[in-house]
């Protein structure tokens, strides 16, 4: 597998669809596209055809074909598309029609992506947000992934990594070259200058960088309380689905029930529980356990209750609700609902959305938003530190600058990149 190759693949859906685009690129996509449609349209200028089968002369459609010549494409290569009617059949016979065409293969997961890449029309964090804007359910997801596929974080990092190099030339300068006349005195108080403001701009955005990692996993919600108060009627109310089986018998739920909603465009993850009490069996046990552990990992707790009971102490901030309020009305302070007549959802529904957007945010100031992001960022700022507190040789003061350059580079995926990218591409869908 080279970067000579020509790929294909579909790029929409798979299944029955209204129009269906197949994605070629490669040194050989003009040709290939010459092949199925008769034809090269001029380039960016989509061009009516009757696509054929190159082997057998066989007509597959009626579609449009397109081509982009490299550079000045989405891959950085030579790249071709077809648009046509979204059958299956019709689907299938086109890339088979392409598989037979000497030069060509089906495209690898992520591959076209991978090639933008390569050719610099994306770095490393552009696309993994655009893996994270498909992946996207929620309005606040789309934004941040938005903001990071615009080159939001790419930006941030090319003027960070310009001050470092800033400052490792005036360290390398005294290093090299202070005995020359035309080279001016080393300054640690002009170094501190350049180092402090964008060593306090790093630790803003690292602050951040937590809600904007939760933004994209959703805001956890535990549903807690006794058994037969109510969980599972709440969150398939919630869900408007019978998401989970609800009955009389004490001990029903015995495993967590996952459910991802989206709540005024933020997203929410609802986490139906077993009910706390002492286990009547070991299986029971089991699901108590579990939910008392992911509790801790929580971002909110709804205690239900049917008694006014009060919740259980634990860290997490929590909200009460009365359940079965058709029976009995709900304590002063405490949301009431009926789950079965819809008493009180809208209202609890947006206590959650409050408690989301706060912690969350909007996704409109996202930047650090994976893991791998916040830990190279953490070591940039770690190396930058040691050179603030001062008292180090010049020579240790040039290597942390170029441990934090690095750092950064990891970011957008300048250096030392070959495993990331390999883990980052492998999770994308085939054809994008």
């Amino acid at each position: 597998m080279t970067s000579r190759d020509t790929i294909f693949a579909l790029g929409t859906g798979a299944g029955r669809a209204a129009i269906a685009v197949i994605r070629i690129s490669g040194p050989r996509a003009g040709e290939a596209l010459k092949a199925v449609a008769g034809k090269r349209p001029p380039p960016r200028q989509a061009s009516f055809a009757v696509l054929r089968d190159p082997e057998t002369g066989e007509m597959l459609d009626r579609g449009l074909a397109l081509f982009f010549p490299g550079p000045a494409s989405s891959t950085g290569e030579d790249y071709s598309e077809l648009q046509l009617h979204g059958g299956r059949a019709v689907v299938e016979g086109a890339l088979a029609a392409l598989h037979r065409l000497p030069g060509l293969r089906p495209a690898e997961p992520g591959e076209f992506a991978r090639r933008s890449f390569a050719n610099g029309k994306l770095d490393l964090s552009q696309a993994e947000a655009l893996a994270d804007l498909i992946d996207a359910q929620t309005e606040a997801q789309r934004r941040q992934a938005l903001r990071v596929a615009g080159g939001a974080l790419r930006r941030r990092v090319e003027a960070w990594r310009a001050a470092l190099v800033e400052s490792l030339a005036m360290v390398e300068a005294e290093l090299d070259f202070s005995d020359e006349a035309d080279v001016g005195a080393f300054s640690p108080a002009r170094l501190s200058a350049l180092l402090s403001p964008l060593a306090r701009d790093m630790r803003a955005a690292l602050q951040l960088a937590p809600a904007s990692e939760r933004m994209r996993d959703g805001f956890l919600v535990m549903i807690l309380g006794r058994p037969n108060v109510g969980k599972s009627t709440l969150i398939n109310a919630l869900t408007r689905r019978d998401l989970a089986i609800v009955s009389p018998i004490p001990g029903t739920t015995r495993d967590m029930i996952e459910a991802h909603l989206d709540i005024g465009g933020m997203p929410v993850t609802l986490i139906d529980t077993a009910g706390l009490r002492e286990a009547a069996d070991a299986i029971e046990r089991i699901g108590v356990d579990r939910t008392l552990a992911r509790v801790e990992t929580a971002d909110l707790a709804l205690w239900l209750s049917d008694s006014a009971e009060a919740p259980p102490d634990h860290e997490i901030e929590t909200i009460r609700v009365a359940t079965k309020t058709d029976l009995t009305p709900a304590p002063l302070g405490v949301i009431g609902v009926c789950a079965l007549s819809g008493e009180g959802l809208e209202t609890l529904a947006a206590a959650i959305e409050a408690r989301a957007r706060a912690r969350l945010g909007d996704g409109a100031a996202s930047l650090i938003v994976r893991e791998r992001h916040r830990l190279a960022l953490e070591q940039a700022v770690e190396s930058i530190g040691s050179i603030l507190v001062g008292g180090e040789a010049l020579e240790l003061q040039a290597e942390a600058l170029r441990r934090a350059s690095r750092a950064l580079g990891r970011i957008v995926g300048a250096v030392d990149v070959e495993e990331i990218l390999d883990a980052v591409f492998s999770r994308f869908c085939i054809g994008k």
